[in-house]
């Protein structure tokens, strides 16, 4: 009988389950945005990564996540004893080197800052792959650039050719270009920024009286610790805290109210995966609405079917139906409209899912369960759609009913 009172009509039950379809295809497509967009960030993270972690000091109070103000309190001291920690396969220093510009090819660019850092972060920390030559040596003149900043000067600069460093202090310096990093690509396509990075010697000139000996050392705002293997992961990072919080040299120039910051892959990934949930929840907080939207469409048809009906709900109670009866007649038509409008808003929004994830340039991901879900969505939705207007009808007085014209 629910069945034939939906069918009976048509329009009226397409637009009221239209109502919950898009609701529910809104959800879905968010979701799977979401989904795609996070698998796609954290493989971008923790893909082809060495089991590394950053060590860094700032404000304490700084939210979690990448560092942002950092201070240069890492000697050439702490460095070595970091690596003679056990299960600590390399000590990987970096800091940057304040410049006016580069010149080559006969043009001469503005640039401020170099990365200094050592060969073994093109080992361990750069997972770009070279498109030629290879890592500069420790104590050359020699410098790596990748694709974007070779492509700054004009016929690109490659291997071999000499790039000018023009310092702040009106000095210039001659480099060789070592090697050519291939250009990352993102889920926006190619959107990395020019880099050039430079060996810490002779180049990084940035150097404190160090507490341990005494003498000017190179200081470093971060380091990057890489263990022999991942499951070295959570001890190397307990053992290089408990130094710096001990006797270090950076424990002792670092400010007060700075806190030294040991992050690993995992944990940068854990932080990303909060934020891009928390954005997730958000729009599909907002595409609940539209279910909801859908939901009040039901409950006013059920209401407008209960006043057409009310004289065969008379009749049906004359000859012996029950409030129960009548309930689940109504209750019954409402799912239905709202399961049958779950299961079209899946097969919407795995298309409309589709088309976003490809015109972002995402790989579809796909959270199955939601499927499942929408599905109990449905049902939820048609009996809080429902139940008001079956009770109401389930009550109404068979000989008052009868009267009604």
């Amino acid at each position: 009988m629910s069945v034939r009172a939906i069918r009976g009509h048509r329009l009226r039950s397409v637009l009221t389950t239209l109502g919950v379809a898009i609701g529910v295809a809104a959800v879905i497509t968010f979701v799977t945005l979401g989904a795609s967009l996070q698998a796609d960030v954290i493989g971008e993270v923790s893909g082809g990564q060495s089991p590394l972690m950053t060590v860094s000091a700032g404000p304490a109070d700084d939210q979690p996540g990448p560092p942002g103000e950092t201070q240069a309190v890492f000697t050439e001291h702490d460095v070595d004893q970091l690596m003679e920690l056990e299960d600590v396969a390399a000590v990987v220093p970096q800091g940057n080197v304040p410049v006016s510009g580069l010149a080559a090819g006969g043009q001469t660019l503005g640039y401020n800052q170099l990365t200094a850092t050592t060969p073994e972060s093109f080992e361990y920390v750069t997972t770009t792959e070279f498109a030629g030559g290879g890592p500069f040596e420790r104590g050359a003149r020699e410098l790596v650039v990748n694709e974007p900043a070779a492509r700054l000067f004009p016929g690109n600069v490659s291997v071999g050719d000499t790039v000018t460093i023009l310092r702040q202090n009106g000095s210039r310096v001659n480099a060789t270009v070592a090697g050519v990093l291939g250009a990352e690509s993102g889920p926006f396509g190619d959107n990395q920024l020019p880099q050039v990075y430079v060996p810490t010697d002779p180049f990084y000139e940035t150097r404190l009286a160090a507490p341990s000996s005494d003498e000017p050392q190179r200081v470093y705002p971060s380091l990057t610790v890489v263990a022999t293997d991942f499951e070295a992961i959570e001890s190397v990072q307990g053992d290089v805290q408990a130094y710096l919080e001990g006797d270090s040299d950076a424990r002792s120039l670092k400010p007060g109210s700075y806190e030294f910051r040991v992050q690993t892959v995992e944990d940068i990934v854990d932080q990303i995966r909060g934020l891009l949930d928390t954005f997730t929840a958000f729009v599909t907080g907002v595409a609940v609405i539209s279910l909801v939207v859908g939901s009040i469409g039901i409950a006013n048809i059920m209401l407008v079917s209960v006043t057409e009906r009310t004289r065969e709900i008379g009749i049906m109670k004359a000859v012996g139906a029950q409030n129960s009866d009548v309930l689940q007649l109504f209750l019954v038509e409402a799912v239905v409209l709202g399961v049958v409008g779950s299961l079209a808003g899946i097969v919407l929004g795995v298309f409309g899912a589709f088309a976003a994830t490809e015109y972002v340039g995402l790989a579809m991901t796909f959270p199955v369960e939601w499927a499942g879900i929408a599905v109990a969505v449905g049902i939820v939705v048609g009996v809080g759609a429902g139940i008001y207007p079956a009770w109401s009808a389930a009550r109404t007085d068979p000989i008052e009913a009868l009267r009604y014209e």
